[in-house]
């Protein structure tokens, strides 16, 4: 019976644990995504740019 109990106990105290880390790897996840989506499009905006400069002259 103990054993049962400290299993349960064990799987409580790692879903209480796992909330947070996964809570924070999403937001470090949300974070990359949003600098990665501004680099690339300052990449497009400076090509687009420079295919412009060309065109003109």
């Amino acid at each position: 019976m103990a054993r049962i109990l400290f299993i349960a106990a064990l799987v409580v105290v790692g879903l209480m644990l796992l909330g947070p880390l996964l809570g924070f790897a999403f937001q470090l996840l949300k974070w990359a995504l949003i600098i990665g989506g501004v680099a690339l499009a300052v990449t497009f905006v400076a090509k687009w740019v420079k295919s412009e400069e060309r065109r003109g002259s």
